[in-house]
């Protein structure tokens, strides 16, 4: 397994901790009579897990539903999920299965070279119109209504052309994701996974992750955040919120419901004793918020998971 470059092992080391491991390296092989990759496969499968890679990803759903995890998102999926996924942003889609069951074809996958296509930015100017999309990739972008189903057209006469034919479709699908209406897209993991943060930043912000993961079972204080980043609290609080794009009090809540997926998911552990693995001081509590981040309770997250 390839290391991840330091600037985004933090938060790599933060994804590894909802999911329970660590995510696998993807090694994806060129096609040289392609500049793209694309492929389907079932699921399960040996290359549907929890892993990452320096290439874009275009991943179609086509048949099922289950839970999908982007960073440190985690959300569902059903038939005709389209999503934009960024250089090394851990992903994976986990359907949900009954003892033995196959789900054939359930993927069609497109991987690119960023940097390649950036390369024809300077020869063809049009192509720029892309850059925006690119950026916002780096935390994950789901397609919904029109542009999905668009996409997903493009998706499929891809895989079925080659040589111009490909290109178009190739193109017809850059211009559907570019263009997609606010109300056809969702942006998945928070500002934290975003590989805009500098060094220093993403060294502070992983120090402050772990003294919340040391203590996700008991009291998390934003004065301790604060000493161990050096800073005031006004200053740490406001220098959190910028580089999470969620206050200090939210993020922990987060994690918290993040970590009570894991356990909901991997464990038989009661759901009581989950809400006090995570640091919620009574169940009340624990299945409001949980219900707030989720949109189900507890209960209903375990048995669809």
């Amino acid at each position: 397994m390839t290391s991840l470059p330091s600037s985004l092992s933090g938060r790599a080391g933060i994804a590894d901790q909802l999911t329970g491991h660590a995510s696998a390296r993807e090694i994806i092989l060129a096609d040289p009579m392609s500049g793209i990759r694309w492929h389907e496969h079932d699921y399960p499968s040996p290359i549907a897990c929890w892993n990452h890679h320096p290439e874009y990803e275009v991943h179609l759903i086509r048949h099922g539903t289950g839970k999908i995890l982007v960073g440190d998102h985690v959300g569902t999926f059903c038939a005709g999920h389209v999503a934009l996924i960024g250089p090394n942003l851990p992903h994976d889609w986990i359907s949900d299965l009954r003892p033995g069951e196959t789900i054939r074809a359930r993927d069609a996958v497109l991987q690119f070279d960023g940097d390649m296509l950036r390369r024809g930015f300077e020869f063809v100017p049009e192509m720029s119109e892309l850059e925006g999309l690119l950026e916002e990739a780096a935390r994950g972008i789901e397609f919904m209504g029109a542009t999905a189903l668009a996409a997903a057209h493009e998706m499929e006469a891809i895989g079925r052309t080659g040589g111009l034919d490909r290109l178009h479709h190739l193109f017809a699908l850059f211009a559907t994701l570019a263009h997609a209406p606010t109300s056809d897209r969702r942006v998945l993991a928070s500002a934290l996974f975003s590989p805009a943060l500098d060094e220093e930043s993403a060294a502070i912000v992983d120090h402050v992750l772990k003294y919340i993961f040391a203590n996700i079972d008991g009291e998390v204080r934003m004065a301790e955040g604060a000493r161990l980043a050096g800073m005031s609290e006004p200053s740490f609080s406001r220098f959190f919120k910028r580089v999470s794009g969620h206050n200090f009090v939210v993020m922990v809540r987060k994690l918290r419901v993040a970590q009570a997926c894991r356990l909901l998911r991997q464990t038989n552990l009661p759901i009581s004793s989950i809400c006090y693995d995570v640091g919620f001081g009574n169940l009340s509590n624990f299945n409001r918020q949980f219900r707030a981040e989720m949109a189900m309770s507890p209960s209903e997250y375990r048995r669809g998971a």
